[in-house]
C-alpha cells in the first residue's frame, strides 16, 4: 500500500505570517493517520517554516542548482537545502521548464544533485494543451520520464516521487477528469513496470493541475493517484487540509 502524499507548493507566495497560520491549523486538526504533509515553499521561508511547523510536515523547495557550490549568484544547492530543514525537491515543474529553459538535460542533473545529497526529488512531467488536443500526451509524458529514469540505476529510481502536471490545468482553474487524470498515471505506472515490478508498485504518484477541496476525492479515489501536487489552494489552509482530509 503506497502512503498518500499531498504536497503544496506555494510557488512565488506567501508569507511568514501564512506560516504561523498553517502552523495553527495543523496542530488543531486531525488529519487521517498515514498521509504524507509537505510543503515546497520560496527559499527564503524554508528555516522560518521549520522551526514553526510541525515536524509531521515534510518541507521541499521549488527548485536548486545543481552545483554543489560556486560563483552562481543568486542559485541555491541541495546542501543548503537540507542545511534548513527541506527533504523533498521540486524538479523539472513546467514553469521551470517554460521559463527558464530547463530542458531534460536539466531536469536530469537536478534530480542527480537531489539525489546525491539525500533529498527526495518530486519530478514533475506533462503536457501542453496542444499537445494533448494532437495525441501526444503519452509520447510527450514518457518521453519526459524516460529521459530521467533510464540515466539513473535502479536503486536511485526508487528514491523519487513522480508527479503529472497537465500543464493546461495550471493555475487555468480547468482540471483533467479523473478519468483523464488516471489515464495518464496508468501509463506512467506501466512504463515503470518495464522498469521493474517493483518500482512500479512502490511509486508514489502525484496529480498536480488545480486539485482543489471539490475535487480531490474524486481524484484520489483513482488507482493509479496517490496524491496531489497542490498549487492554488495550498495557499488556503483550509482548502489544504480539506484536501488532506480527503486522502485519508
Amino acid at each position: 500500500m503506497r502512503t498518500p502524499l499531498i504536497a503544496g507548493n506555494w510557488k512565488m507566495n506567501g508569507d511568514l505570517a501564512l506560516i504561523d497560520e498553517f502552523a495553527g491549523a495543523l496542530k488543531n486538526t486531525a488529519l487521517p493517520q498515514g498521509v504524507q504533509i509537505a510543503l515546497a515553499l520560496p527559499f527564503p521561508y524554508l528555516s522560518a517554516a521549520h522551526e514553526r511547523l510541525p515536524d509531521t510536515v515534510l518541507l521541499g523547495a521549488q527548485t536548486l542548482n545543481p552545483a554543489d557550490s560556486g560563483a552562481f549568484t543568486g542559485e541555491v544547492s541541495g546542501r543548503m537545502l537540507k542545511d534548513v530543514g527541506a527533504s523533498l525537491v521540486l524538479v523539472g515543474h513546467s514553469e521551470r521548464r517554460s521559463l527558464y529553459g530547463e530542458d531534460d538535460a536539466a531536469v536530469l542533473a537536478r534530480v542527480e544533485a537531489v539525489l546525491e545529497i539525500g533529498l527526495t526529488p518530486v519530478l514533475c512531467i506533462g503536457e501542453t494543451l496542444e499537445e494533448r488536443e494532437a495525441g501526444d500526451t503519452e509520447r510527450v509524458v514518457l518521453g519526459q520520464l524516460e529521459a530521467v529514469l533510464s540515466a539513473l540505476s535502479e536503486g536511485a529510481r526508487q528514491g523519487l516521487v513522480i508527479a503529472y502536471e497537465p500543464v493546461w490545468a495550471i493555475g487555468t482553474g480547468r482540471t483533467a477528469s479523473p478519468e483523464q487524470a488516471q489515464a495518464v498515471h496508468a501509463a506512467i505506472r506501466a512504463r515503470l513496470a518495464l522498469w521493474s515490478a517493483s518500482l512500479a508498485d512502490a511509486m508514489q504518484l502525484l496529480y498536480g493541475g488545480s486539485m482543489k477541496a471539490a475535487n480531490a476525492a474524486e481524484l484520489l479515489a483513482q488507482p493509479d493517484i496517490d496524491g496531489g501536487l497542490v498549487g492554488g489552494a495550498s495557499l488556503q489552509t483550509d482548502e489544504f487540509l480539506a484536501i488532506c482530509q480527503s486522502a485519508g
